[in-house]
């Protein structure tokens, strides 16, 4: 098997359990959590933030450990974390311990991306890295698609859902071991690459500002998805995992972010997916309730939010070519940032303003972060 085919496979499949079922499926299962543990909507939000917020702190330390210590371990490590997030999930008795076990869970997502763009600039041939890259990013597709799954199958025992992931979790960290590289970053000439914080160049900033507007507009679904159809359309369990499951099967138009990118140019991919997740976060309205609009955006939603991360993973990893890990932490923590400050926003927004203005704002943020170009005009006019 060549390295690009054995680390995107690990790659996809270690991306689809950290951020499909240990990060995101909280968003599914939600509405019964909060029936069973008495959240309520502000709650709920400050627990999602706070997924978000170990997600930033643990993709900063990840980048740094990767450099150091090398791309094996720290991915065998966000496996193990990913696990026991997911098994006090499992085993919550109360809100406080809940909070603890989702911020947990959340951390793993941030373990995992970095070490996998260092696997892949260690092993995989140049012409194939972008591809290979985005082909991992879109693992979170199939996590959503397989937990959207479980959830029917599962009938709502959102408890039993967790344990199974966990189990699972623990299989990738198996394969993570065994079929990933030891190597740490390396600059282009061979030498270590360098440590400590990137310098903010142009395209680093217009990336910070994009990926957090659109970190920030994602929340509205990501959080609130399975609440919104279950208050605008009476949804139970099955109806919650069915949009998940749209969600996820439409990600996997990210796969292709990478060739996108190389035939259109980052910028243009970039504002035409920003527009769609716009579109598709209204879908989700009140305005919008057909089940079928609501299915048909959710689907729109996960194929445009996978493509944007694979445009930042892109974007980042160019920017700092001799440090892929850093490259894909700025970005990636960029959007966690606009997670962490969105949802709480807009679990506030909702509770009081309601469904329709909330989701309209959340819509315009999309819509803001396509100001912000990854090509710089005065180096393309000079070119």
């Amino acid at each position: 098997m060549s390295p690009a085919l054995r680390i995107g496979a690990v790659g996809f499949g270690l991306i689809a359990v950290c951020y499909g079922f240990a990060r995101f499926a909280f968003g599914l299962f939600l509405p019964q959590i909060d029936a069973g543990l008495g959240l309520g909507p502000g709650l709920s939000g400050v627990i999602s933030g706070g997924s978000f917020a170990g997600y930033c702190v643990a993709i900063i330390a990840s980048a740094l450990l990767t450099e150091r210590l090398g791309a094996r371990g720290v991915a065998v490590a966000a496996a193990l974390v990913a696990a026991a997030g997911m098994a006090g999930i499992a085993l919550a008795p109360a809100p406080l311990a809940l909070a603890a076990a989702v911020l947990l869970a959340g951390a793993s997502t941030g373990l995992a991306s970095p070490p996998m763009a260092a696997a892949v600039a260690a092993a995989v041939p140049p012409a194939r890295q972008d591809a290979t890259n985005t082909a991992i990013n879109a693992g979170t597709s199939a996590g959503l698609a397989l937990s959207g799954l479980a959830a029917l199958a599962m009938a709502g025992h959102w408890r039993l859902a967790f344990a199974v992931f966990t189990l699972v979790a623990l299989g990738l960290a198996l394969a993570s071991a065994r079929a990933l590289p030891a190597a740490r970053g390396k600059a282009a000439g061979g030498e270590a690459a360098p440590a400590g914080l990137p310098p903010l160049t142009r395209p680093l900033l217009r990336l910070v500002a994009a990926a957090f507007l659109m970190g920030a507009a994602s929340t509205a679904l990501w959080s609130f998805g399975g609440q919104l159809v279950a208050q605008q359309l009476g949804w139970g369990p099955a109806g919650t995992g069915l949009l998940w499951t749209c969600i996820g099967a439409g990600g996997i138009a990210g796969a292709w972010a990478g060739s996108l990118v190389a035939r259109f140019g980052p910028d243009r991919v970039h504002r035409a997916f920003l527009g769609l997740m716009a579109a598709a976060i209204l879908l989700a309205g009140p305005a919008f309730a057909a089940p079928a609009l609501a299915l048909a955006g959710g689907a729109v939603f996960g194929a445009a939010y996978v493509m944007l991360t694979g445009v930042y993973l892109v974007w980042g990893v160019q920017a700092l070519p001799d440090r892929p890990a850093t490259g894909l932490m700025v970005g990636f923590l960029t959007i966690a940032v606009g997670q962490t400050a969105g949802a709480p926003v807009f679990g506030l927004l909702l509770g009081t303003a309601g469904a329709g203005p909330a989701l309209a704002g959340f819509a315009a943020l999309a819509g803001l972060a396509g100001l912000f170009r990854a090509r710089d005009r005065r180096a393309e006019a000079m070119a």
